[in-house]
């Protein structure tokens, strides 16, 4: 039975409804159940991603792997030529959009792996162009004394509905959890928050 697997991947747990998008794209290219789509929150520049090594050690000879972009695959040239090494090796079909690679009967033409070597390329580039717009932008904050990251939140800056339940977990009548829930805020900010009036 030849079985057509979906992969699906974001670089940060921020984007889900990026994921939900790539899933039901990878529907439409002939995945036929949510079972059979892996998918993970990780950098496209990491070669050990768990839920793709994983899909690549389960896939058989005319098995199918589909996803929506080259850049979900990879955003490493090097890495991309390890997958289609593996994919001429395991006689399966890479589907990436419309752009098919279909070694189950045969190797990849030349011309198939030109483009796909070419896409990757593009991937690495922009990838390349995004890490040093975001390391001048932060050199450029800091010349002008700017203070990179989230700011500090001071004692007199906490909210009026966090202060109003605090007495109540200082008499240990609220825990954590309630005042998370009560406040709508994560347990997170709530330990910071005790943190700032205890310390």
């Amino acid at each position: 039975m030849n079985t057509t697997y979906g992969y699906a991947r974001c670089s940060t747990n921020e984007t889900k409804q990026d994921i939900n998008r790539q899933k039901r794209e990878l529907f439409e290219l002939g995945v036929t159940e949510d079972k059979f789509i892996y998918w993970e929150y990780e950098s496209g520049t990491k070669v050990d991603r768990v839920e793709f090594n994983k899909l690549l050690d389960l896939v058989e000879e005319t098995d199918t792997i589909v996803c929506t972009e080259v850049s979900r695959l990879t955003r490493s040239t090097k890495h991309l030529c390890e997958i289609l090494q593996i994919v001429q090796e395991k006689h399966i079909r890479l589907i990436i959009g419309n752009f098919v690679v279909d070694c189950r009967n045969d190797d990849i033409d030349p011309m198939t792996k030109g483009m796909l070597m070419m896409w990757g390329v593009f991937a690495e580039m922009e990838r390349d162009i995004i890490s040093q717009r975001v390391k001048s932008g932060m050199k450029n904050a800091a010349a002008k004394g700017k203070t990179i990251g989230r700011p500090v939140v001071t004692v007199a800056e906490i909210p009026n509905i966090f202060m109003k339940y605090y007495p109540k977990y200082k008499s240990k009548e609220m825990n954590v959890t309630e005042i998370s829930r009560l406040c709508n805020m994560s347990r997170t900010t709530i330990y910071k928050y005790i943190a700032l009036l205890e310390n």
